[in-house]
């Protein structure tokens, strides 16, 4: 069954070819209500037309190398998608929506799955969970079950689902030899028959992935998940890859973060930049909080022999600003994948003994205490940067919460739509603490520059941030 039709093909400014087409659902959201469809169609600043635009623009972009979302936005200047309700149910109608998401004038079913997943929980989150008294978003709780409701809205979570969901966290613009180790941990996670969870973008978060697939196909599970989780704020800057088969946008980076850390039973760090080290830093926090020191959940760090310094970087960062405690709830490992696969295996089958154990679900980490200053949206305002609390008069975890703030809003700075035109507008973020914080801080920031890791390689990067010590 044919559920595209195009309306022809065009040559943009740039020689960008596009289409215009309309697109029928397969089995994502097919209805909506009328309310629902006047809210997607508002364009003013409380609609939801924008974010469906944005987020749908990023999704078609799929296989470009593009990751800046002022220049996607550009390039793509004329794309328009519309809601057309039908009697039998929905269609979008895209015009000037970029060619390579099509072939032989059929979108791409995967990228059709990923375009409908994009609308169902841009109106779940709005109508269920953002309008909707039941949820608290002001309170830990509320936060947690909103986080939970969005994932099983999503068809994530499972009752009968065993421990065996890695999550990897890494860059979006890696070195080939990493990418290609990130396959291998993959692959052998695959053949283990272990699931993957990734941020569901291009690198890092497409290289495990691809790995298992070969692994599962190697074992003949036909059943594999490979969960991509992101949000509007990040994914024009980290599309959607091809391997998603269940793609879930949460509403903001704090969600998106938790939502990790709730369905994954163990996770993997490979190289990346400033958003893995926010990832790190968020991970780290919430371990080191007291009511969780005694649960397990299996952390490695890893990369091929040319990765060693860079992680040797990022656990003298942790121990000169966390401390000892700190680098205990990890282990590196270098470029040995059979040993990262079978780690994270004893590791998991630990966490499937404890929750057996305390009768906590396998499908949704209810124990693990996430503290409300991980959970609050946190703004990278020029005001809000400059406030942090980067010293050592508190708790480790308190600590991590601010530093992980430090990275989210640099960012937002390089490469999200709302930071860049701050960092356009207002010049570069003021980031100032003691130097026992800030030092480790300036010099692991240094250190992704000069391996080129702010930016896709080859590009020279433009610092959005300056340190005061």
């Amino acid at each position: 069954m044919n559920h595209t039709e195009t309306k022809g093909n065009c040559f943009k400014k740039g020689e960008e070819l596009t289409v215009d087409a309309t697109i029928s659902p397969e089995s994502h959201l097919t209805v909506l209500s009328k309310s629902e469809v006047t809210k997607l169609l508002d364009t003013s600043q409380g609609g939801l037309y924008q974010l469906l635009h944005n987020c749908s623009l990023a999704v078609l972009n799929c296989g470009n190398t593009i990751d800046d979302c002022i220049e996607l936005l550009d390039r793509y200047s004329s794309f328009a998608i519309k809601v057309i309700q039908e009697e039998r149910g929905i269609k979008l109608e895209v015009t000037g929506a970029p060619a390579n998401a099509f072939v032989d004038g059929e979108m791409i079913k995967g990228i059709r799955e990923h375009l409908f997943a994009v609308l169902r929980d841009i109106v779940y989150i709005s109508d269920e969970i953002e309008d909707n008294p039941k949820f608290d978003l002001q309170s830990s709780d509320g936060i947690t079950n909103a986080v939970f409701h969005i994932l099983r809205n999503a068809n994530i979570i499972h009752y009968q689902t065993e421990p065996k969901l890695v999550v990897c966290w890494g860059g979006h613009s890696i070195a080939q030899e990493e990418y290609k180790y990130t396959k291998e941990v993959g692959y052998q996670i695959g053949l283990r028959d272990m699931n993957i969870c990734t941020g569901c973008g291009p690198g890092a978060m497409k290289g495990p992935m691809k790995g298992a697939t070969i692994g599962h196909a190697k074992q003949r599970i036909n059943d594999g998940q490979y969960i991509g989780i992101t949000e509007p704020g990040i994914i024009a800057a980290e599309s959607p890859n091809p391997i998603v088969n269940d793609l879930v946008i949460m509403s903001d980076i704090e969600k998106r973060l938790e939502a990790f850390v709730r369905v994954g039973h163990g996770i993997i760090v490979f190289p990346g930049g400033v958003g893995t080290a926010e990832e790190i830093l968020y991970l780290l926090g919430i371990l080191l909080h007291p009511n969780n020191i005694e649960i397990p959940f299996p952390v490695i760090f890893t990369g091929p022999k040319s990765a060693e310094d860079y992680f040797k970087q990022i656990n003298r960062f942790i121990g000169d600003t966390l401390g000892f405690e700190a680098q205990q709830r990890y282990k590196i490992i270098i470029d040995d994948s059979d040993r990262v696969a079978r780690e994270m295996k004893a590791g998991i089958n630990q966490v499937r003994d404890f929750r057996k154990n305390k009768g906590d679900a396998f499908y949704f980490n209810w124990l693990l205490t996430i503290s409300h200053e991980f959970q609050q949206p946190f703004i990278p305002t020029h005001e809000n940067m400059a406030n942090l609390k980067l010293n050592k008069n508190q708790s480790r975890h308190q600590l991590a919460a601010d530093l992980r703030k430090v990275f989210s809003g640099i960012v937002a700075g390089n490469v999200k739509e709302d930071g860049v035109r701050a960092i356009k507008k207002y010049g570069n973020f003021l980031i100032n603490g003691d130097s026992e914080i800030m030092e480790p801080v300036d010099k692991l920031l240094q250190s992704f520059v000069k391996q080129q890791r702010m930016k896709l390689a080859g590009t020279e990067y433009v610092p959005c941030y300056e340190i005061i010590k």
